[in-house]
């Protein structure tokens, strides 16, 4: 029995005790189970009879007595305990709680898949690093977390776009043309330029791809550094991005907003919802209406478009696009637009609340030996996604950042994140897969296999237990992780399956040894490792970091 199908249990107790007259409630629509902490307490808890005590007017003991009775009479629960001042506490027999592994396994990649978000449409945005140079540190960060979030968010049923929105507009990309055409022509590069290796290398492939550039007048030259260096870097970054595992659905150009009349359109459709002005010659948008700390210009006095304003028209776009909720996600630098871009979704007519969510990434350091590393001989004063790639690789560099929320700071220690200790969070959860199909492998030698005689009931030690009752909390996990946007919640627990599944292998023989037979024994524990095995690789599948059989 799933925690689910418990609390659907739980459901249809209530249901019964009110239409039989004993209870005069509205059902609720959920009733939360949840692994107490002490294992003595059950396997499940629920407060179900403290929250319909007062609608019902009765005393929460007097209610999760009634429902307890009903419980007690289902298959498969074993005894209904009454704790405190209502709390029911509910212990499954082995037979049941032991039936989950061949859920598990028969249900394959599968198991932990939801319907939480069944149906909503979700533009997911982030990286979105300006394509004037490679994707640094934090990107990485973003990288890890949003790849993950995209994928839990599909697994909880959400329709989800991932998309990288290129600033291929404005003043950096005419600074960054400067600073290629400066190195073609071996000047210094201007004041605010970019410097580094990939500069060099950039515009080394552009002279020799287009051979007269450098013949032509100098805003000739301009104009196809920025054009060919675009290009480049862009298809740098696609690169970088693929050989980390993070493919997105959309690639969207700030350009386009502006050629396509998309920018003029939305202050339009803004000014119609009330809530564009014009002063001073400019025109603005009042955002302080709706918690902004000040209201933002859209067009200058001079006639020069706003960033602002492309990011007004891009979330119009968004919109448009069918999305219903729009995410952001944006590094540490960019707290003060929280709160405009919650402002623009508020002057467009939406629910500032619900169809636009906002999250702020904090910052990486990377440690060698004790010591902060800061440089990149290729960027020039940036770490960058390939340096941490090839400093940690791709599976280490992906759970590690997805495995903290974004909320804090991280350090990533490249001394432990490439030993093969359980310091390394990885490998310490990698580890778990691989000796599960080591395990699997031995049993195949010794001419083994799971009984389709399947006998659940045999899996009754503590450390079954327990191992049992992690894996089936994998669906809430994942549900929740995808509500909450919080990717690292999948990762803690899959370190801490991990680490009731090494409590059962220290403590509970699987395969016989020397002349011992065969016995049932051997079968239920090997749908139980299977079981761990799914679920790991299925939990790991969703950070896109890989499940190795071996290590």
């Amino acid at each position: 029995m799933t925690p689910a199908e418990l609390s659907q249990a739980v459901l249809v107790a209530v249901s019964a005790a009110v239409e039989a007259g004993e209870l005069t409630v509205a059902v609720p629509e959920h009733v939360t189970v949840e692994r107490p902490k002490n294992r003595d307490h059950g396997d499940y808890a629920t407060n179900v009879a403290l929250q319909l005590a007062k609608p019902a007017g009765m005393p929460p003991r007097a209610v999760a007595e009634l429902l307890a009775a009903r419980l007690r009479e289902i298959t498969g629960v074993a005894k209904v305990d009454i704790a405190g001042p209502g709390f029911m506490n509910i212990t499954l027999d082995a037979a049941t709680q032991g039936e989950l592994a061949r859920t598990i396994v028969e249900a394959g990649e599968a198991y932990g898949r939801n319907e939480a978000l069944k149906g909503l449409k979700i533009n997911l945005e982030f990286v979105s690093a300006n394509p004037t140079g490679p994707i640094h540190i934090g990107g990485v960060r973003w990288a890890a977390v949003g790849d993950s979030l995209g994928r839990i968010l599909k697994a909880t049923g959400a329709d989800v776009t991932t998309e990288y929105y290129l600033n291929d507009a404005g003043v950096q990309i005419t600074k960054f043309a400067a600073s290629l055409q400066a190195a073609a022509n071996g000047r210094e590069v201007p004041e605010g330029g970019y410097v580094g290796e990939y500069i060099v290398d950039i515009a080394k492939a552009i002279t020799e791809g287009a051979p007269g550039v450098l013949d032509l007048p100098e805003d000739e030259q301009l104009q196809v550094f920025r054009t060919e260096g675009l290009k480049l870097m862009v298809a740098e970054i696609k690169r970088s991005m693929d050989e980390f595992g993070v493919h997105f659905d959309t690639y969207f150009s700030e350009k386009t907003l502006h050629d396509s009349g998309a920018v003029e359109q939305a202050i339009t459709r803004l000014r119609e919802q009330g809530h564009v002005f014009d002063q001073d010659g400019a025109i603005w948008l009042r955002t302080t209406d709706f918690g902004d700390d000040k209201d933002r210009v859209l067009i200058k006095a001079d006639g020069e478009t706003t960033y602002f304003a492309a990011d007004a028209a891009y979330y119009l776009s968004k919109r448009d696009r069918g999305s219903e909720v729009s995410v952001y996600m944006l590094g540490a630098d960019h707290h003060g637009y929280v709160n405009r871009l919650k402002a623009i979704a508020a002057c467009a007519g939406d629910d500032m609340d619900r169809n636009i969510e906002v999250k702020i990434g904090q910052f990486v350091k990377m440690l060698r030996d004790g010591e902060e590393v800061r440089m990149s001989k290729r960027a020039g004063n940036i770490i960058t996604i390939d340096d941490v790639v090839d400093w940690i690789g791709v599976d280490a560099a992906r759970y590690t950042l997805a495995r903290s929320s974004t909320d804090s700071t991280i350090t990533l220690d490249i001394n432990i994140l490439t030993s093969q200790t359980n310091e390394n969070r990885v490998f310490y959860v990698q580890y778990a897969h691989a000796r599960m199909s080591s395990l699997h492998r031995k049993a195949e030698e010794l001419g083994i296999t799971r009984s389709t005689e399947f006998k659940p009931e045999l899996l009754a030690t503590e450390w079954e237990a327990d191992l049992l009752g992690q894996l089936g909390e994998f669906p809430r996990v994942i549900a929740a992780a995808g509500e909450l946007r919080e990717p690292h919640r999948v990762a803690r627990y899959l370190e801490d399956l991990a680490g009731a599944y090494h409590r059962f292998w220290d403590n509970c023989q699987v395969l016989p040894k020397g002349d011992e037979e065969v016995t049932d024994l051997t079968h239920a524990r090997l749908w139980l490792v299977e079981a761990t095995r799914t679920v790991l690789a299925n939990g790991l599948d969703l950070l896109g970091v890989s499940a190795p059989e071996r290590m």
